[in-house]
């Protein structure tokens, strides 16, 4: 089962069913899709997968994913599961446009990096990143994680495939 987690500043928890506006919201913006590298979609489709989160996820124990929150204000989303480009684990992060700059992506990360250590027992978690997010891979350098490799897909773009220990990171 998804456990709460909690960092300084933010409540990592399991989605209910009254989060699905924020989520279907989340997932609507062009730049957060734009940089998890997936297609923007009609709202329909996000509330069905939202909805397999509630119906086929937490019931099956298939990943851990989470509503990120800041205070009483719903920012983002977090997930950690195994991925199928290497052996290991993936963490995911997206955060409303609005939160960012404000450190707490890297907030996000070092929790979810608490968790694969101390919960899962990983020993090391890998990230995904577009090649042109250079946010983003500016904060996975502050935290420690190194290139593995560039993946690069179908249409010719390239994401970086990058892994962190879970006892290094800050």
């Amino acid at each position: 089962m998804t456990p709460a987690l909690r960092t300084e500043r933010l409540r990592f928890i399991p989605y209910r069913p009254q989060d699905e506006d924020a989520f279907v919201a989340l997932l609507r913006e062009e730049e957060v899709c734009r940089w998890m590298g997936q297609a923007h979609v009609p709202a329909p489709e996000i509330r069905v997968l939202f909805r397999a989160i509630l119906t086929e996820i937490y019931p099956n124990h298939l990943f851990d994913v989470w509503g990120v929150w800041c205070q009483e204000e719903y920012i983002g989303h977090a997930e950690l599961k195994k991925t199928g480009n290497v052996e290991g684990h993936e963490l995911v992060a997206a955060l409303a446009p609005e939160y960012w700059g404000q450190g707490l992506g890297s907030e996000v990360i070092r929790g979810l990096l608490r968790h694969a250590a101390d919960a899962l027992g990983l020993k090391e978690a890998y990230g995904m990143v577009g090649s042109e997010n250079t946010a983003s891979l500016r904060m996975c350098r502050r935290l420690g994680f190194r290139h593995v490799r560039d993946i690069v897909g179908d249409d010719g773009s390239v994401t970086k495939l990058l892994v962190i220990s879970t006892t290094d990171a800050p």
